[in-house]
């Protein structure tokens, strides 16, 4: 990793306290925040600067120079509030709020950190208002401080950044048009009006037309300038002011990556054959020198233009920057795919499921692929570029989606749903709950499915859609715990299977090369460790690694431990689950879930009075990197092996 140099806040403090001009101290401070979320994001190994970089002048301005909330405190009632409602522009929020003294330095290099900065905005750091990342909520949420700002007699405006992408998503309608009923003039949504999506433009994706058109048909006031012009911003809020009895939208015009050269768009997307490669992750060393380099240059020159002497930058410790883990390549997100990577073996079950998919296509026409802007992530844009007229982009909506592909069903196609999993099975379950009661068959595939990749922190970490799934009549859940098995599986769900299939996947390489004998059969599992004193289930390549490490653990200690595979998560083999438990006396679970619901209390309700003991995710899902949220939750093969050896007691003593 290259050397790192962070702007301390005293640099910043400086700069506010020139005389210079508002232009130029604001431009100023918006690159000195891009130049640290760049140092944050890099240190990190996952993050988003796009997004960041695009939102940066607005949040500067609003945080240095409009809002009231940096000089009346930020928890006094008469505040105005600020939140971000995308929340991938989080670390340029972060490093402007880094730049107010509001986040110490040391918690602000742990972006992505246990005990750090969450990937996603979070309540539980200071200076953010809202959580948010799981998208089209940030409206309603705004409309409803307003509202108690109103009620309660307080003053303070609340302001919502919103992507523009994100405004496919159908929450924020019914937003907009309450918030005009009651006429709500103290809330300001600002669009970050960026025109690209994750990877593509949203003229590809849904179109969003006329923005103006659009919030003014709800009621609303509304204004356009350019994002990244000062004097525009300020004349825009301006005219808010004089405005009463309405709330107000900003559709401002920026560029995705604004500040470096190769990241902004449209260079970077012609750069990139017609996809955004800066949208996520952490730059190659390469990528980032260039970009702290074109950033540093610009800062040195706007600095001595103004008279002000030559930026002065700390630089960050190796301690301070912290160790590459032997999972680091599990941290975050893979969009860009252009963040360093520690050696692990080269699997992807969900790159062997893009490739399986591509395959079915081929022989199966009534094969359809829906996709909710993630076809990078999900590993889907080859089935779009070979099949386009099979391919159904629903935008960021996924309770759209699932009730289209009910329809597709109906007509004797097979739809195959693609989104995360966080978003896909809570967002949309009633939505599924409906498709299953059509006794349809439907496939969902449930990606970023698990604790890990813990990086982008709650919003994302999906610990809980077993459990929501499970409820449903005719759906089978499964989760492969390698490439071979990801493709059985999903042959499986397409060609054999009778009612819905929801396949969970993981988004990261598997952190073993997991071998498992034989092929798949339906309710059972295979088993990867023989042994004698107790039998260990999990499932996923996650889990299974850190079932493997335990029971090679508790093997040095004389325990021996059987190992098996399950991915059948709802759906038994009576018999071969009566015969594989039967052995022993005590059988735990190794769940990448929450402990209600999932694997384990499937399998007491298959076997009642069967000793089953469930290790899962408890409370809320830590954000960090594998290593640090795996043994925040005592799910690392050595915190597994310890408590199996406690639950064990006396007779392996």
């Amino acid at each position: 990793m290259p050397l790192l140099n962070l702007i301390p806040k005293h640099e910043f403090d400086r700069v506010r306290a020139a005389n210079v001009g508002s232009d130029t101290t604001l431009s100023l401070l918006a690159d000195m925040c891009r130049l640290n979320a760049l140092v944050a994001v890099k240190r990190a190994g996952s993050g988003h600067l796009g997004s960041s970089f695009s939102a940066m002048d607005m949040v500067a301005f609003l945080l240095f120079e409009e809002l009231d909330t940096a000089s009346l405190g930020w928890e006094h009632p008469d505040r105005d509030v600020y939140f971000s409602s995308k929340g991938h522009d989080v670390p340029g929020l972060y490093a402007a709020l880094f730049a107010l003294g509001v986040i110490p330095r040391e918690r602000f290099l742990r972006l992505r950190r246990l005990g750090g900065l969450d990937g996603h905005p979070d309540v539980g750091v200071p200076g953010i208002e809202a959580n948010s990342g799981s998208l089209g909520m940030g409206i309603s949420k705004g409309r409803g401080m307003a509202w108690a700002k109103r009620h309660l007699g307080r003053r303070g405006r609340v302001v919502v950044m919103t992507g523009d992408g994100e405004l496919q998503e159908g929450q924020n309608y019914e937003g907009l048009q309450a918030a005009a009923q009651e006429r709500l003039d103290n809330l300001v949504v600002v669009v970050d009006r960026n025109e690209l999506q994750s990877d593509k433009p949203t003229d590809e994706i849904v179109s969003l037309g006329d923005l103006e058109q659009r919030f003014r048909i709800f009621g609303w006031h509304v204004l356009s300038c350019d994002g990244h012009d000062v004097g525009a911003l300020q004349e825009a809020f301006a005219a808010f002011r004089d405005v009463s009895g309405t709330p107000h939208a900003l559709i401002a015009h920026t560029l995705k990556g604004k500040g470096v050269s190769f990241m902004e768009h449209p260079l970077a997307l012609v750069e990139g054959g017609g996809t955004y490669r800066w949208h996520a992750g952490a730059p190659d060393d390469e990528s980032f020198e260039r970009a702290f380099g074109e950033l540093a240059e610009r800062i040195g020159r706007h600095l001595a233009v103004s008279g002000l002497q030559p930026l002065r930058t700390e630089l960050v410790r190796v301690e301070e920057a912290g160790a590459a883990s032997a999972s680091g390549s599990l941290e975050g997100e893979p969009e860009s795919g252009a963040g360093e990577r520690a050696k692990v073996p080269n699997e992807y079950v969900v790159e062997a499921y893009g490739q399986a998919l591509v395959e079915l296509g081929r022989r199966h026409d009534q094969l359809v692929v829906l996709d909710a802007d993630l076809a990078s992530d999900c590993r889907i844009r080859a089935f779009e570029l070979e099949f386009p007229e099979r391919f159904l982009e629903c935008g960021i909506a996924e309770q759209d989606m699932v009730s289209a592909a009910a329809g597709l069903a109906r007509q004797g196609l097979l739809p195959v749903v693609n989104s995360f999993a966080a978003f896909l099975v809570s967002r949309a379950n009633e939505q599924i709950y409906n498709q299953a009661s059509e006794k349809s068959k439907v496939v969902y595939a449930l990606h970023y499915a698990g604790l890990i990749p813990a990086g982008p922190g709650k919003s994302h970490q999906s610990v809980r859609d077993i459990s929501l799934l499970g409820a449903l009549p005719n759906v089978t859940i499964v989760q492969p715990g390698n490439a071979e098995e990801t493709r059985e599986l999903l042959l499986w769900a397409v060609e054999e299977a009778t009612e819905s299939v929801a396949i969970r996947l993981a988004i990261g390489p598997s952190p073993r090369r997991i071998e498992l004998p034989g092929r798949i059969e339906p309710g059972r599992g295979r088993e990867l460790r023989a042994g004698r004193d107790a039998i260990l289930l999990a499932y996923g390549p996650v889990m299974l690694n850190e079932a493997l490490t335990a029971a090679e653990l508790l093997g040095a200690r004389g325990i021996d431990v059987s190992v098996r595979n399950m991915p059948w998560l709802n759906r038994f083999d009576d018999v071969w689950l009566a015969e594989a438990l039967a052995p022993y006396d005590d059988a735990f679970v190794l769940e990448d879930h929450a402990p209600v619901g999932g694997l384990g209390d499937a399998l007491r309700r298959e076997l009642p009075g069967s000793a089953i003991t469930v290790f899962g995710v408890g409370g809320w899902p830590a954000c960090g990197t594998p290593p640090e949220a795996l043994r925040a939750h005592a799910l690392d093969g050595a915190s597994v092996a310890s408590r199996i050896v406690r639950a064990l007691g006396a007779r392996v003593a």
